[in-house]
């Protein structure tokens, strides 16, 4: 799988901090902190072979700003 660097901070296209890619087939990878608060995680529910991360919101709105 190809990514491709769509938004984090400046500093953090060595993937060292929450970072948003694509994907070649047009596919987002989200990587952020992950939650281990078992209330959160109770939450969510999640099914096997899922997992969550918090993704600041800086993130996303570097991302939808570059998009216009």
């Amino acid at each position: 799988m190809m990514l491709r660097w769509l938004s984090g901070e400046g500093s953090c296209k060595n993937g060292n901090c929450p970072t948003l890619w694509g994907t070649e087939n047009g596919d987002y990878v989200a990587q952020g902190y992950v939650i281990t608060d078992p209330r959160r995680l109770a939450e969510l529910n999640l099914p096997d072979g899922e997992s969550a991360v918090v993704i600041p919101a800086a993130v996303l709105e570097g991302y939808f700003r570059a998009q216009g």
